[in-house]
């Protein structure tokens, strides 16, 4: 579906074919469509679980540097 929006194809007409929800097809569409970062291209998705990774690497350290 999401293939299709990007061709072209209008929320309404996709989510009356497949019978999804316009909200829901337009949230994948959107954690489908690439941004730009650094000359990289990442979903939302790929973004998300970057943050999250980072999230728990900062807590790690945190916890080293107080028991050093």
């Amino acid at each position: 579906m999401v293939k299709l929006h990007h061709e072209g194809r209008s929320l309404k007409s996709l989510a009356k074919e497949f019978g999804a929800s316009k909200d829901s097809i337009a949230i994948w569409v959107k954690q489908a469509t690439p941004i730009m970062i650094k000359d990289q291209s990442k979903t939302l998705k790929d973004v998300k679980q970057l943050e999250k990774h980072l999230a728990i690497l900062d807590e790690e350290n945190g916890i080293l540097s107080r028991i050093a």
